[in-house]
C-alpha cells in the first residue's frame, strides 16, 4: 500500500479500534469459559495514593469487571516494604485463579529504585505488562510467546489500522527508548520487516531523522516536541505521548492535554494520525486485557486468539 500524502490526515480512532478488541476479549472469554471453565484472572497492585496511578487502576479493574475476569485489587500504602511487596507479589504468582499480575509504576520512593526487582519475582506467564526480562528476550529472539507491553501492542494495532498487515520494507523511526515503549516498539517493527530506527532526545539532526519515516511512533514525554515539518507527506503518526500543559485559556489554573507531537501541525502532513486523548490511550487498557486472556489459555493449553 503506497503512503499518499494528505491535506488532511485520518484520525485513527483509538477508541473505536480498542472497542473492537475488548468486543474480541469479551467473545473468547465467554468460549473460554464454556469450554474449560477457567475464569481469566488479574491481580492490580497499588502502592501509596498517587492520583494519576489511582484513575490508570480504577479504569483496569472496571474493565476488567465489565469483561467478568476475576478482578483483584492490592492497595497497599506508601509505607510498604520491599520485603512486604514481594511477598504480595510471591502469594499472586502461586494463586491459580491469578492468570495476570500488574504492579502500577511508578512506586513511592525508595521502592521505585529498585523497581527492577519487583519486576524480576512476578511468574514472567502472568507479567501482563510484559516487562520481566524474559519476555524481554522471547519478543527479541522471537522463542517462546512473549507478554509483549500493552502500550506497543496497542501501537501495532493502530498501526495495522492505518496501513493493513504488510508493513515490510516501510522506514520507521521511535522516537524514545524506554523499556516500556520505546525499545518494545522498535522490535516490534522490526519483526515485521520495517526499517527501524530508535531515535531521542539527543539523537542528531532528529528533524532530518524522522523526515525519512513512513512510520513515526513518537514517545518521549516532551509535550509537543515533534513538530509537523518534521513529518514526511502521508506518514502514519503515532503519539504515545500525554503531557499536561497549562491551559490559561480555559480559566485561571486550567490544564489541558498533549501529546509528544505538535497534532494539528502534523495532520496537516501525515497520511493518518492518533489523537490525544482517545488514541493510543484506550488501547493500552484495552492490551492489557487482552494479554491477561492470552495468559490464561495459555494456561489452559491453548492457542490463544490474534488481536
Amino acid at each position: 500500500m503506497a503512503i499518499e500524502p494528505s491535506s488532511s490526515a485520518r484520525v485513527i480512532d483509538g477508541k473505536a479500534v480498542a472497542a473492537r478488541v475488548t468486543g474480541l476479549v469479551g467473545e473468547e472469554t465467554v468460549r473460554l469459559k464454556q469450554e474449560t471453565h477457567l475464569v481469566p484472572g488479574l491481580a492490580v497492585v497499588l502502592v501509596g495514593e498517587d492520583p494519576a496511578s489511582q484513575v490508570y487502576v480504577g479504569a483496569k479493574a472496571r474493565k476488567a469487571e465489565e469483561l467478568d475476569f476475576h478482578s483483584v485489587q492490592h492497595t497497599l500504602p506508601a509505607t510498604t516494604s520491599e520485603a512486604e511487596l514481594l511477598a504480595l507479589v510471591d502469594r499472586l504468582n502461586r494463586d491459580a485463579a491469578i492468570h495476570g499480575i500488574l504492579v502500577q509504576f511508578p512506586l513511592p520512593d525508595p521502592l521505585d529504585r529498585n523497581r527492577n526487582r519487583v519486576i524480576a519475582a512476578i511468574d514472567p506467564e502472568k507479567d501482563v505488562d510484559g516487562l520481566h526480562p524474559l519476555n524481554a528476550g522471547r519478543l527479541m529472539t522471537g522463542v517462546g510467546t512473549a507478554m509483549v507491553p500493552c502500550t506497543p501492542a496497542g501501537c501495532m494495532i493502530l498501526i495495522r489500522e492505518a496501513l493493513g498487515d504488510d508493513i515490510a520494507g516501510r522506514d520507521a523511526v521511535v522516537v524514545g527508548r524506554s523499556t516500556l515503549v520505546g525499545k518494545p516498539a522498535a522490535q516490534l517493527l522490526l519483526n515485521r520487516n520495517c526499517t527501524v530506527t530508535t531515535a531521542h532526545s539527543r539523537t542528531r539532526d532528529l528533524p532530518d531523522v524522522v523526515r525519512r519515516a513512513d512510520i513515526v511512533i513518537a514517545a518521549i514525554g516532551r509535550p509537543e516536541m515533534v513538530r509537523g515539518d518534521w513529518i514526511k507527506p502521508g506518514a502514519v503518526v503515532i503519539d504515545v505521548g500525554m503531557n499536561r500543559i497549562p491551559a490559561p485559556e480555559r480559566g485561571p489554573g486550567k490544564t489541558r492535554l498533549v501529546g509528544d507531537v505538535a497534532h494539528a501541525e502534523a495532520a496537516a502532513v501525515a497520511g493518518a494520525i492518533t489523537p490525544v486523548p482517545g488514541g493510543v490511550g484506550p488501547m493500552t487498557i484495552a492490551m492489557l486485557m487482552a494479554n491477561t486472556l492470552t495468559a490464561a489459555f495459555l494456561r489452559a493449553g491453548r492457542e490463544p486468539p490474534r488481536f
